[in-house]
């Protein structure tokens, strides 16, 4: 069927996009011309998600991802919009270009452009590493459920030769959709400093800047000294009314509770409802097709896929699509064709040949790691979805995939095309993929595309070197300081949730079940009572810290390095390299570079920012940064974790070492540090940062949420600013201290450690981590663990007003104790399970 007749089939029905319109007053606004809002309309629906950026989401009718459509008419959209590149470029230009496509969404449409272009070479990025294949570049998509691309071309030189000028080459850039074209304009931004071009060409199939993003393109091409052109199939706007996003994150909120309660057939579509027939067991679901695939032809664009290649799979379409149509039930009517993730192009070209093959409507869509809620009304763009658990052994470990607008489709048989590296036992098994579409057809067929595997007849390389690591995340995009404050060496889960009840973390930590790391606690929200503690105990403290910073700072600079570099451990270090930086240019004029980078206790720093950092700077000048020293529980963690790596010295340097754990500190006093008052917003509005297999796969940093909706709440420059303020006048202090200091026997003692010891016998506790000691981690105790009782030094004065406020808001008892070595200890609610209580006193009763 043509395009026409495709829209005159849709013509007169609910348009897809009403029912989010109708509830949130989105509007999708055509580019002026005659027809434009209805062309738009066309392409594009609405649904919603979970995302505390963006809670709609535009959904393509002709993209062939969430919505099954004809074949020919996602090939086609494609293919025409490669036909205009090339009437823009010209053969010439055209016959020099490459094809550049986005993973996973716009692998299939990429592919569909540089055949229109007909003689360009295609390749798309890819979240999937290879083995023994090397990185040509990477970027991120910061708006997406899963960032990282990797760009992986079998031949080296397919986007050119780093540092040299590709004059006459240009670059085409592919995506579905074009909406404030950050993750493009970065894309080019990278690629141009590896191989600059003079000629860039961005194709989409819809382009939905906001007027305030147009003008960005022109200013970009500008900026980088190249030509920019951008080729689209619709243009339009999204029109936005106060308050959408709140509105639109409530409505997700409710009709995920009514899936969960099982409210109705929508809502059990919602929740991925209509599961493998019971029984089913390790029964056969499907009916394997052999397609006999073409030798040395690619599965698709992930190593490049060049015309010839393209010839040859033209010429062996026909026979394997009259494979399928043989295999296919003589009763089967209505027949999806289902891709698999970045696999898209492939199962497109099946469907477009298995069209002229068969009399059935045949219709095509594919699998996404892309969760997005699901309602059964016709004015909603996702009707239905199938969940299911990832069955290609992913990099970044486990997860759930979505398969949409497949359940109650009414498709009598559907063609799962996977490659070979997904078809594995989790496809065959009972809740896979393959059982959840025996649920709601009669009849499905299975077909593997070899997966292809570059340099195949040659011998792998004795030594892979790592994937190329992305740049620091930096603020004003990633946290709430300044770009030249601290570059976070992280990867931002802002768009995912990970936090959970304080109560179930405790419970979950204890019995073994979960790490600390894994989940996030709630964000404490501070009370005006304990806001005005927060500032009354700030405007006490911050020439005490100015001291600090100053001390530490003029030690480093003395005995570590003349110009180091400075690496805070995310999160609670992060404030006091900001700070020592901001000494360090004051005082001396020195601008010192300062990261900020993930530890975690039990498994150790961040590895791959190790490797970035030792790619970018001499070892040799790292400082590692903390806030400041409990019973020494992250020194031991680092030392431990560095004797992999050369050139690192495991030494900390901190703003506070009540514990006597290190030799570089400003102070060994234990008093308040109001920056440990509070959680992210003293520190940038970064969340503690996240470790968790699914989430971070063996070539990514690790994780960390920005909590830019906390932005009225947040005090990080307030606070640098005032300790910033009192630097001059304790100048004259800091040098006597620092003289002082270098002559002196500074060798840890230890003391904290052998107090908390003693502490968790005396309390029959008997387990360490439970015991946090300091003002610093007993403050955390209160705010994000389940406390079971503070005790402070007798006597203790204002650095403890802000704990005993913390106490008494969540009803624990404060005991004041002689021969304390630290100001106060934070004691963990032993052997916790919720609604547990102490028999003795001491400790909670086993359960």
């Amino acid at each position: 069927m043509s395009e026409r007749a495709a829209r005159k089939e849709t013509a007169n029905v609910v348009w897809s996009g009403s029912w989010v319109a109708e509830r949130l007053g989105v509007e999708l606004v055509g580019n002026g011309a005659p027809g434009g809002d209805v062309e738009l309309r066309e392409l594009l629906g609405l649904a919603l998600r979970r995302n505390p950026k963006r809670a709609h989401l535009l959904v393509s009718n002709v993209l062939g991802k969430h919505v099954p459509q004809r074949p020919s008419v996602v090939y086609g959209a494609g293919f025409e919009l490669g036909l205009r590149v090339r009437e823009l470029l010209g053969a010439a230009l055209a016959g020099r270009s490459v094809v550049l496509g986005y993973a996973e969404t716009a692998t299939g449409l990429g592919h569909a452009v540089a055949d229109g272009l007909g003689v360009a070479p295609y390749l798309h990025s890819t979240r999937r590493p290879v083995e023994g294949v090397a990185r040509a570049g990477g970027f991120e998509e910061s708006h997406s459920h899963a960032t990282s691309h990797l760009l992986l071309p079998e031949d080296p030189t397919l986007l050119g030769t780093r540092g040299e000028g590709r004059a006459g080459e240009p670059l085409v850039l592919v995506d579905d959709e074009f909406s404030t074209g950050n993750t493009v304009l970065n894309t080019i931004r990278a690629l141009h400093e590896l191989y600059p071009r003079d000629r860039y060409v961005i194709v989409a199939l819809v382009d939905m800047r906001s007027p305030t993003d147009r003008g960005r393109l022109t200013e970009f091409a500008a900026e980088i000294g190249a030509r920019v052109d951008l080729v689209a199939r619709g243009t339009g706007t999204v029109r936005l009314p106060d308050g959408v996003l709140e509105k639109g994150q409530a409505l997700v909120a409710a009709h995920e509770r009514a899936a969960e309660a099982g409210d109705g057939r929508a809502a059990a579509f919602a929740a991925g409802a209509g599961s493998s027939v019971p029984g089913r067991g390790t029964e056969t679901f499907c009916t394997r097709v052999e397609l006999r695939w073409p030798a040395g032809v690619p599965d698709g664009g992930r190593h490049g896929f060049t015309p010839a290649q393209r010839a040859s799979l033209e010429a062996a379409l026909p026979a394997m699509a009259a494979r399928i149509a043989d295999a296919l039930d003589g009763d089967a009517r209505r027949v999806l064709v289902l891709g698999f993730e970045e696999l898209m192009y492939a199962p497109l070209r099946l469907g477009t040949a298995l069209e002229d093959h068969t009399d059935a409507e045949v219709r095509y869509s594919t699998t996404t790691r892309s969760p997005v809620l699901a309602v059964d009304d016709p004015g909603y763009a996702i009707r239905s979805r199938l969940v299911f658990p990832a069955h290609d052994n992913p990099a970044d470990g486990p997860g759930e995939r979505f398969a949409y607008n497949v359940a109650g489709a009414g498709f009598d048989a559907v063609v799962v095309v996977v490659d070979s590296t997904a078809d594995t036992p989790e496809l065959h098994a009972r809740g896979g993929l393959l059982a959840e579409l025996a649920a709601h057809t009669a009849h499905v067929l299975l077909a593997v595309v070899p997966s292809y595997v570059p340099y195949a007849s040659s011998p792998a390389p004795e030594r892979q070197e790592p994937p190329m690591l992305p740049e620091p995340l930096r603020g004003p995009v990633f946290s709430s300081y300044g770009p030249d404050d601290v570059g976070w060496l992280l990867q931002d889960l802002s768009d995912t949730e990970l936090e959970a009840p304080t109560e179930e973390r405790e419970e979950a930590i204890q019995s073994g079940g979960a790490h600390y790391a894994e989940s996030l606690p709630v964000e404490y929200q501070p009370s005006a009572d304990y806001q005005d503690l927060f500032k009354a105990a700030l405007d006490l403290s911050a020439a005490r810290i100015a001291r600090a910073v100053g001390t530490v700072t003029e030690t480093v600079l003395a005995e570590r390095s003349p110009r180091p570099v400075l690496v805070s451990l995310a999160r609670a270090g992060t404030p006091v390299g900001v700070l020592m930086r901001r000494w360090a240019q004051h005082r001396h004029g020195l601008d010192l570079p300062h990261y900020a980078v993930s530890i975690v206790r039990g498994r150790g720093i961040d590895a791959n920012a190790l490797r970035w950092l030792a790619a970018h700077h001499n070892p040799a000048d790292v400082v590692f940064v903390d806030g400041w020293t409990g019973k020494g529980a992250i020194t031991r963690e680092l030392s431990a974790a560095l004797a992999e790596f050369e050139g690192f010295d495991p030494e900390i340097a901190v703003l506070a070492d009540p514990g006597g754990c290190v030799r570089t500190y400003g102070t060994r006093e234990d008093f308040l540090i109001p920056s440990a008052c509070l959680n992210s917003t003293v520190s940038g509005l970064i969340s503690r940062t996240v470790l968790r297999s699914d989430l971070v796969g063996p070539h990514d940093f690790h994780g960390a949420k920005f909590y830019r909706e906390l932005a009225d709440a947040d005090v990080s420059g307030h606070f640098l600013d005032t300790v910033a303020e009192h630097f001059d006048e304790v100048v004259d202090a800091v040098d006597a201290e620092v003289k002082e200091l270098l002559a002196a026997d500074r060798a840890p003692t230890w003391d904290g450690w052998a107090a908390v010891e003693r502490i968790s016998e005396e309390y029959g506790i008997h387990d360490v981590n439970l015991v946090k000691p300091g003002v610093g981690e007993t403050t955390r105790v209160l705010l994000r663990r389940v406390p079971w009782k503070i005790l402070a030094k007798r006597g203790a004065g204002a650095d403890l007003e802000h704990i005993r406020l913390l106490a008494e808001q969540r009803g624990v008892p404060v005991e004041e104790v002689d021969e304390l070595p630290y100001t106060c200890v934070g004691l963990i609610h032993p052997k916790y399970t919720r609604g547990a209580t102490g028999a003795d006193g001491k400790a909670v009763a086993s359960q």
